[in-house]
């Protein structure tokens, strides 16, 4: 079964930084590009970063762009999301996924940037 396990989200200061982690299981995970998106309240979900399946090509939204690195491990099954810089707008619900099981999210992790 194809399982998505978001972790690192927390509690963090404007300015302070967090590393985010999906654990994938039950597909091929290294045949597969990986995104991160991020919902927050009252506002629909958005696109936060790509990443190919080998890793060589990554893109990220205007918004995050400069602040945030989206990494993969393919041996263990796990793609990451740095994020620097952070601010209260990227407060939200950040969840993995890929476009082959897009019909899949995981429970995502909560990131709150407030002092």
């Amino acid at each position: 079964q194809v399982q998505l396990v978001e972790s690192g989200g927390g509690l963090v200061q404007p300015g302070g930084s967090l590393r985010l982690s999906c654990a994938a299981s039950g597909f091929s995970f290294s045949s597969y590009a990986m995104n991160w998106y991020r919902q927050a309240p009252g506002k629909e979900r958005e696109f936060v970063a790509f990443i190919s399946s080998a890793g060589g090509s990554r893109n990220y939204a205007e918004a995050v762009k400069g602040r945030f690195t989206i990494s993969r491990d393919n041996a263990k099954n796990t793609v990451y999301l740095q994020m620097n810089s952070l601010k209260p707008e990227d407060t939200a619900v950040y969840y993995c996924n890929t476009w082959y099981y897009r019909n899949y999210w995981g429970q995502g992790t909560q990131v709150t940037v407030s002092s």
